[in-house]
């Protein structure tokens, strides 16, 4: 069997495609192997943007059923969560970029991202509920994304909804026509890409820092990042200059 999980890079752009066709079924050695990818990428100076995609017909129906049962249920549960405490410590923006089924394991994963775009005939779910259990990881990120009353309506429902629907309580960022996902992807991609490598990494840290706090302790918090990390940066300082300059700005990344 080829790896569950491919990896490769290009001009700053990190892209990790699914690649267990026809369902791209979530396997143990999947879910350990998305962790090395996101935990490489992650690691490379060189990388500004993650993009998480897939190859075949859907992004990903869920976690293998047999990982479910028996001593595999143990293993299953650490890879998950070493999966998405590697996410969650990335630095860079990341993409995701979703056609096809998009259910339970594979809808965890597009919530841990930072933005996504779905094509008009994915679909989505946790249908968890329906075998007699709950969705470990969206549990924890699906009320941060979409509040609790939309979180729970999919945990407790398990239903499936369109990508429209998915769109309308913002657990993805757009839906684009079926053949136009891939350049709608690309041009996101290279959007995020010509921006500052550096600031980018700030601002995603800036609303991580945020999360969770008071808003009074959130202003400070962000303040300080703001003075002490973001403007000691060559690329803060070439930016403003290029705009008094009215010139593009030649980012250096750092």
């Amino acid at each position: 069997m080829s790896d569950p999980v491919r990896l490769s890079k290009r001009d700053g752009c990190a892209r990790i495609t699914l690649d267990h066709p026809p369902l791209n079924i979530l396997t143990n050695a999947g879910l350990g192997g998305l962790a090395d990818a996101f935990a490489d990428a992650a690691a490379d100076p060189e990388v500004r943007v993650i993009l998480l995609d897939a190859g075949g017909k859907a992004f990903s129906a869920g976690v293998d059923i047999g990982d479910h049962q028996g001593d595999k249920v143990h293993t299953m549960m650490r890879e998950l969560e070493r999966l998405f405490g590697t996410i969650e410590a990335v630095e860079q923006p990341t993409v995701g970029s979703v056609h096809g089924a998009c259910l339970g394991g594979g809808c965890e994963l597009i919530a841990a991202l930072d933005l996504c775009y779905a094509a008009e005939g994915a679909t989505f779910g946790q249908p968890e509920i329906k075998l007699g259990l709950f969705a470990p990881p969206a549990s924890v990120l699906l009320p941060r994304l979409i509040g609790e009353r939309q979180a729970l309506e999919l945990l407790l429902g398990g239903d499936t909804i369109t990508a429209n629907r998915a769109f309308r309580i913002g657990l993805i960022n757009r839906v684009l026509p079926d053949g136009e996902l891939a350049t709608g992807v690309d041009a996101l991609c290279a959007t995020l890409l010509a921006h500052s490598g550096k600031a980018l990494r700030q601002a995603k840290k800036a609303v991580r820092l945020a999360r969770g706090l008071a808003i009074d302790a959130a202003h400070g918090a962000v303040r300080r990042l703001y003075l002490d990390e973001l403007m000691q940066t060559a690329d803060a300082h070439e930016g403003l200059r290029a705009f008094l300059e009215k010139r593009p700005a030649e980012w250096r990344h750092e």
